[in-house]
């Protein structure tokens, strides 16, 4: 069976030249490497996230790897399966997500869905609109650790606690961008349904404590400038600590990838991963108002 072929859009992002290597380095090491997918195309355009300096470079590596980078949209789609939208600046991710919407192909939208929830609900009504097959997360959450201390928890999940990193974006939302990863963690640990969100920034981090139906609880620590993640998930008699292991993050999430290239189910909603997104801009809201923010739905 030939290998899907994998159309990769945008060249702002470490994700542009991480995922790619585990599917065409020849030096690959044999349990990173992942069989039956091929990065073929590339486009590449700038962003606030990465100048011609840095995009030159990833060109030049994934022109090694045997993948033709192009500044042309059409001939960047136009013989693919697959599509991975790998753009570091969600506002763009509207844009190229209405431009492959309607072709057809399976669409992986890296992290966060957008920048704002307005443009996240476009995207929603668009890949309703076409039918298109689509998932959009961060890696984290498929994190062993996290799974496993998760599979642990016998009854229901009363407290889920997250902390990561809060960096500065080059463009938009940090807590959007950055936040991500922790907020969707909280969603491996809790599910959706989350109500309100509560946030505080106390210049170390932003403190978001978010309220589930049944007086359940989740609470995300954003630490600036502490690049670990990591937290705790808590039932009425049982408690289990985590913390990220980052060295087969991408595996384990291009794993997760290509089972729905192939036709499996996706692995997060749409309306999860957009439920994500709201929390977060709840928490900003709350950040300025110093109120509770209701969790804003699809």
């Amino acid at each position: 069976m030939k290998p899907l072929k994998i159309a990769i859009v945008g060249l702002d992002t470490s994700h542009s030249i991480a995922l790619p290597k585990l599917m065409n380095d020849p030096e690959c090491p044999a349990d990173m490497h992942i069989d039956g997918l091929k990065a073929v195309t590339c486009l590449r355009f700038e962003t606030p996230f990465q100048n011609k300096e840095g995009l030159d470079k990833r060109q030049e590596q994934l022109e090694a790897w045997g993948v033709k980078v192009t500044e042309d949209f059409d001939v960047a789609v136009a013989d693919c399966d697959a599509i991975m939208l790998e753009i570091n600046d969600p506002a763009y991710h509207l844009e190229y997500f209405s431009r492959v919407a309607a072709m057809g192909k399976p669409v992986f939208l890296d992290k966060p869905l957008a920048g704002t929830l307005d443009e996240g609900r476009a995207i929603l009504e668009l890949a309703r609109k076409h039918n298109t097959r689509v998932w959009s997360g961060s890696s984290l959450p498929f994190s062993p650790p996290l799974v496993e201390a998760v599979a642990k928890m016998e009854g229901d999940i009363m407290i889920g606690h997250c902390f990561g990193a809060l960096g500065t974006a080059p463009a938009g939302d940090s807590l959007i961008w950055y936040g991500v990863h922790s907020f969707e963690m909280l969603q491996r640990l809790m599910g959706v349904g989350a109500e309100q969100v509560q946030a505080v920034d106390n210049g170390v981090s932003v403190v978001s404590v978010v309220n589930y139906p049944n007086n359940r609880r989740g609470v995300i620590e954003s630490i600036r400038n502490a690049w670990r993640y990591g937290g705790r998930v808590q039932t009425a008699k049982q408690i289990a600590f985590f913390e990220v292991d980052s060295s087969k993050l991408y595996y384990n999430l291009l794993l997760a990838i290509k089972a729905f290239f192939l036709g499996g189910p996706a692995p997060v909603s749409m309306e999860q991963t957009f439920e994500g997104l709201a929390m977060m801009a709840a928490a900003r809201k709350s950040i300025e108002t110093g109120k509770p923010v209701a969790v804003e739905k699809p």
